[in-house]
């Protein structure tokens, strides 16, 4: 039993499998204008689209679109393919279908990479795929780059480039009612036990603080104000304003000590 794949509403199990000759003569038969051969022809090769956005390693609703605009570059490869030529059908219609899907995660990516950059991620994927093909195991970004001649950082650099942006909000796991979400996955390495204590601390010290000092202090490294700001503002001078400061900071400072 093949397996069951459904993408943009296809079940791609119940698809048609056509030989050479088969496809040779579809072809000629919908060049003379017959639209059921035309129909038919199209629905064999969406197998060939699925293939194409396979190697895109998109997931999802990207997955539906890419394989909707891959089925535009199939009906052009359709529309301009010259059976006189001594040249497969797949072979033409797969760069026209790689074309228009390029086309459409250029102009429809929220992030901007340059075309340099995604020329080199679309190599990496296609060699990943023809490397696992002869191996058992999922070549590294060595080997990829060694198949491109290209240096594994860049290769790295454009996969990423590429890759779909995802919510810190989106679930990665569910247990019934309860969602794990990926910022749960995330460690926080600014509130640790150690940081709450000193920040804990840090309150204590500035509750020694004049009414003034706090108020400068807050001025200075809150709000970002210069000390001639402050002077300004609160009406004293600004040596007075550096003093009340570094009296302050010393305060805190000895308070941690």
């Amino acid at each position: 039993m093949s397996s069951r794949v459904v993408i943009a509403g296809v079940d791609t199990s119940k698809l048609p499998k056509l030989n050479n000759d088969d496809m040779v003569e579809l072809m000629r038969r919908l060049k003379r204008g017959d639209e059921k051969a035309r129909e038919y022809f199209v629905v064999a090769n969406l197998r060939l689209v699925l293939s194409v956005v396979h190697r895109f390693g998109a997931r999802g609703d990207k997955a539906d679109d890419m394989f909707q605009v891959g089925c535009v570059g199939l009906m052009k490869a359709i529309d301009n393919f010259n059976e006189n030529l001594n040249v497969k059908f797949s072979t033409y219609a797969v760069p026209m279908i790689i074309g228009e899907i390029r086309r459409y995660l250029r102009d429809n990516n929220s992030v901007r990479v340059s075309r340099s950059l995604r020329d080199i991620a679309y190599r990496a994927l296609q060699a990943r795929e023809e490397l696992s093909k002869t191996s058992f195991s999922e070549p590294t970004i060595d080997e990829i780059a060694s198949a491109i001649d290209v240096a594994p950082r860049m290769v790295t650099f454009a996969l990423d480039a590429i890759s779909d942006t995802v919510s810190l909000s989106e679930p990665v796991y569910t247990d019934g009612s309860d969602n794990i979400h990926l910022l749960d996955q995330i460690a926080d390495t600014k509130n640790t036990d150690e940081n709450i204590f000193e920040n804990l601390s840090i309150k204590d010290a500035i509750k020694t603080l004049s009414d003034r000092e706090r108020e400068i202090l807050l001025m200075r490294y809150y709000t970002g104000k210069t000390q001639t700001e402050v002077s300004e503002e609160i009406g004293i001078s600004q040596a007075q304003v550096s003093r009340l400061e570094k009296n302050a900071l010393k305060v805190i400072k000895d308070f941690l000590v």
